[in-house]
């Protein structure tokens, strides 16, 4: 049975009130910038912790980010304190606030998927990439919310509801990773995990000003964590500036082979136990060669594609004016619509959801979970959209040994091998274009449209999301709405675009705080259990109120 949600400050951590250093503002705060403070001696290990549980406090009510916190969290923090106390702390996280996705199993809490018909689905350990992240010192403040078994790209789910962007309280956080772009948009964490199976890491990145980065595949186990894809899932982060980026990756990284995906096999020897931080120096843009895509920008002016265009046409004019060439690239193959029509993820999910489910639920399966899916409609315990009935129903009698499903694989290693071409053809570094060729979607809107991240997802690439612009302000997005774009590079050179991302970032530095969360949360305010507040945004069922399991 699902544990009753207590309210934050009725758990009595180690018999004490939550301590908070007035002294460091949480606000931007950088990996960095935690160590510096903590060994400095200006804050301490609980009082960055509880400065992060105030700002949610504060703030989650409005954008519905996060569906749960971890009841442990001020408990490492204070043991985090003894070590540092006793000269016996090390590790490239200690003390960094990490939102997990909450499709990521993490020991003491369920991994739901963001479904109410897994809110009982406890792991029996942590996923691979979550103990690595522990190892190194990080604490895993809590659950972000997604958009329902990380399906669509709206991030509204039945556990969590509809997760709200900060910087537009009338949009879409982007998705299915929403709850973990929101959060750190709005300064609720430091670094957030999240997955990508089409456009799952990068779409939030962009829609809330942040950098992301979408693995080699094969380089960042996925073991531990709900499937959709065999071919297509990878497991990444999202951070405010591409140095913490770069932490996060080396951690999640660091798990190395792991027998449990066996595309991990397939990582150079020269990338084991990389440490990308070690990336982030040297080089400069003059004499970059980067290949734009003509075909994953939509010309056609709208209120929802100019801000874009002009965020990227900006963005291409500074990249020229410090040097690098950017190359038009007109291929009529990269059509990010006509691309998707090579998506795999529907003969797959079935299979792999059965075997995720066997280990920690084995109660449950694909099949019961959408049993009642029929006539267009579903039960009220999941939630699946107009847009997904389609998907759901093809899933369910779908099968990897499908005629359909190996012809899609063979026009992959046609495409995959067509990009490999392209780079070699325009003699280019790297190929940039807009995550999205429009701006984040409303809320109500029936799907995430516009979005460019399947050339990767089906090529197995690594991706980093920079931030490249805003639309014009609005009076319900005051500084605007964020645009992001990608930097698509060859495999492994991970560590190169994330060089690249800091380059840019630090030519354009484009990143700033949404509005409604800029304030400093002096003081820790009683916490009243009250549904999160959101407008309406369809038939979606309102959320549990933020609570610790």
């Amino acid at each position: 049975m699902r544990r009753a949600l207590i309210p934050i400050l009725g758990l009595g951590f180690v018999g004490q009130a939550f301590a908070f250093s007035a002294s460091f503002d949480v606000r931007e705060a950088t990996v960095a910038g935690i160590h510096n403070a903590l060994f400095a001696g200006i804050t301490t290990c609980r009082g960055v912790v509880s400065a992060f549980i105030s700002r949610i406090e504060e703030f989650n009510p409005q954008i519905n980010a996060i569906i749960a916190l971890n009841p442990q969290a001020l408990s490492v923090a204070d043991d985090i304190d003894i070590r540092i106390a006793s000269g016996n702390a090390t590790g490239a996280l200690l003390c960094v606030p990490v939102l997990l996705k909450d499709n990521y199993d993490f020991a003491g809490m369920p991994t739901t998927g963001g479904s109410r018909v897994l809110a009982d689905n406890y792991p029996k350990g942590d996923a691979p990439t979550v103990r690595a992240m522990k190892d190194a010192g990080a604490i895993i403040l809590g659950k972000a919310n997604l958009h329902e078994f990380a399906l669509e790209g709206i991030s509204a789910s039945t556990l969590g509801g509809q997760t709200i962007n900060p910087y537009d309280l009338a949009r879409t956080p982007g998705g299915s990773s929403g709850g973990s772009g929101a959060a750190i948009g709005a300064n609720l964490a430091v670094i957030a995990t999240g997955t990508d199976t089409v456009n799952s890491l990068r779409s939030p990145a962009s829609a809330n000003s942040l950098f992301s980065f979408r693995p080699t595949r094969g380089l960042i186990s996925r073991a531990g964590v709900i499937p959709v894809s065999y071919h297509q899932d990878t497991l990444g982060a999202m951070a405010r500036n591409p140095h913490d980026l770069a932490i996060a990756l080396s951690v999640m990284a660091s798990v190395g082979y792991d027998p449990r995906d066996n595309e991990t096999a397939s990582i150079p020897p020269d990338v084991v136990g990389k440490d990308y931080s070690a990336s982030l120096h040297g080089s400069h843009l003059k004499g970059l060669r980067l290949g734009l895509l003509q075909g994953f920008i939509n010309r056609t002016a709208s209120p929802e594609t100019t801000p874009v265009n002009d965020a990227m046409d900006a963005m291409v004019a500074h990249l020229t004016a410090a040097g690098a060439e950017v190359i038009p690239v007109a291929d009529a193959l990269y059509d990010a619509p006509a691309i998707g029509a090579l998506d795999v993820q529907r003969f797959e999910y079935r299979e792999l959801l059965d075997e995720y489910l066997s280990r920690s639920s084995p109660d449950k399966s694909f099949h019961s979970i959408y049993s009642n899916l029929s006539g267009g409609g579903g039960p009220g315990d999941f939630l699946v959209l107009p847009s997904q009935y389609s998907y759901i129903r093809t899933a369910a009698v779908s099968s990897t040994t499908d005629a359909d499903y190996t012809a899609r694989l063979r026009d992959i290693r046609n495409l995959t091998r067509h990009l490999q071409a392209t780079f070699q053809t325009h003699d280019v570094d790297a190929l940039i274009y807009p995550e999205q060729r429009n701006l984040v979607v409303p809320l109500g809107s029936p799907s995430q449209a516009g979005r460019n991240g399947i050339l990767a997802a089906l090529t197995g690439h690594p991706v980093v999301v920079v931030p490249a612009g805003f639309s014009t302000p609005t009076a319900s997005a005051p500084i605007g709405v964020p645009v992001g774009m990608e930097i698509l590079g060859r495999p492994w050179s991970d560590g190169f675009l994330l060089n690249v991302a800091r380059q840019i970032g630090e030519l354009v530095p484009v990143r700033r705080m949404a509005p409604f969360a800029n304030a400093s949360v002096e003081e820790v305010k009683s916490y009243e259990a009250v549904p999160v507040i959101r407008p309406d945004a369809g038939n979606i069922p309102a959320a549990y109120p933020l609570g610790v399991y």
